[in-house]
This record gives structure tokens, sequence and C-alpha cells, in this order.
């Protein structure tokens, strides 16, 4: 993917403003979840629903930090699974991916405590105890 920046449309820049005040996340990390929690729904985001029109750009190598080929190949894979070209789409659906996410994120997510529930959510054989979100917005994932 030759992406390296990511401007995201004017009611996502809108919603990481909130979403920061209410967990005290970065807006990259924000973005990593939203980006998650996208490729989890089973529809297919539409690019055009979200027209790179806010002043929000974001480098995306600061946005998937040390984990680009992973989040690429979670892509990759998705992609792959909806049909779509892998040459032409990737980019578009990384888009809308995101900014998908980001409003999905928004819904779920009114404080930090949330974050505890929506991975809960995603693995109910984890329990409270065993995820934990702290304060600072770092996560630990103890497993048994």
């Amino acid at each position: 993917m030759r992406m390296t920046r990511l401007r995201v449309c004017k009611e996502v820049d809108q919603r990481l403003i909130h979403l920061k005040a209410r967990t005290g996340l970065n807006p990259n990390l924000l973005c990593r979840i939203g980006f998650c929690l996208s490729l989890n729904d089973p529809s297919i985001p539409d690019p055009a629903a979200y027209p790179p029109d806010s002043d929000r750009e974001i480098n995306r190598y600061t946005l998937t930090g040390e984990w680009d080929s992973y989040f690429v190949a979670l892509l990759r894979e998705r992609c792959a699974y909806d049909n779509m070209d892998l040459d032409n789409d990737l980019e578009d659906q990384f888009r809308a991916h995101i900014n998908r996410g980001v409003l999905m994120l928004y819904l779920r997510v009114k404080h930090l405590g949330d974050l505890d529930r929506l991975v809960q959510d995603f693995n109910p054989d984890i329990d409270g105890e065993q995820a934990k979100v702290g304060t600072n917005g770092s996560s630990r994932l103890h497993l048994p």
C-alpha cells in the first residue's frame, strides 16, 4: 500500500475530538481501535460516504506504528474476503474502515471504562479481571 497520509472526513474529525475528551486516548489509538471494529463488521464500507474533507491529516506510520504490516495484512485479508481488487481498492478501503470505525467507536464508548466492555464483547472468555485498561490509555491483556 503506497498511501502515506490519510485525511478523514469532517464528522470523524469532530468525533475524534470528542472521543479523546471522553477517554484521554490519542486519535491514532482511537483510529486503530475503530479500524478493528470496522473490519469486524460484515458489511462493506463505502469510501464515497467518507469524503476526505477535514483538515486532520494523519501520517499512516504514526497511525499504525510498529504494527503497520499487521494492519495492512488484516486489510488485505478483509478485502480479499470481500472480493475486492487488492491493487486498486486497498487504499480507499483503508480510509473507509478508519472513518467508519471511528464513527462506530463513538457510539459505543462514552468513557474509558467502555473499552473494557468492548474487549469483553469481542472475547467473552475474558472476564473483567483479565482485561485491564489503564487510566493513561495503556492496556494490558492477561491471558491464562
